[in-house]
């Protein structure tokens, strides 16, 4: 679900950083529900005094289906379910939504958040977070191809 913008946000997130754009919401979302959960948590506690009240509309865990494609046949099919956090909140005129993986709600709750906030004005603090979530993930996913590729195997066919 897309997140509502206000008419007017708060002058606390209407500050601008013309050196870095703003993040998608598609690829914000997908940076929030891998960030580190601590510092997600921390900065979640820094934007919630600026949203004032919160509406929880939703805080649940749940199963959802984890689709996969199948690359020979290109078909798609539901390898299985995975536990998952979701949280759905509005507040300021805006809703933020947040789901990770596992059974961790105050994760999803600050995802959440962030999220409200960044839909209200993406302050250069939420840019900076954002930012450097996104290298340290691109570094881990790196390092882990990198680890795979080490035990591929190539073989000849006679």
């Amino acid at each position: 679900m897309r997140a509502r913008r206000p008419r007017k946000a708060p002058a606390v997130f209407d500050q601008t950083d013309e050196k870095t754009p703003p993040f998608d919401h598609g690829p914000l979302l997908e940076i929030l529900a891998r960030a580190d959960a601590t510092r997600l948590v921390a900065l979640a506690e820094r934007l919630l005094p600026d949203l004032g009240a919160v509406e929880v509309i939703q805080s649940r865990t749940g199963l959802v289906m984890l689709p996969m494609r199948d690359t020979v046949q290109g078909t798609d099919f539901h390898l299985g379910e995975v536990l998952v956090a979701e949280a759905h909140i509005r507040a300021a005129g805006t809703e933020g939504y947040g789901m990770v993986v596992g059974r961790d709600l105050e994760r999803a709750m600050a995802m959440a958040v962030v999220d409200a906030a960044a839909s209200l004005g993406q302050t250069p603090e939420i840019r900076s977070f954002l930012q450097h979530e996104a290298a340290t993930l691109a570094a881990a996913d790196t390092a882990r191809l990198c680890r795979v590729e080490a035990t591929r195997v190539d073989m000849e066919t006679f």
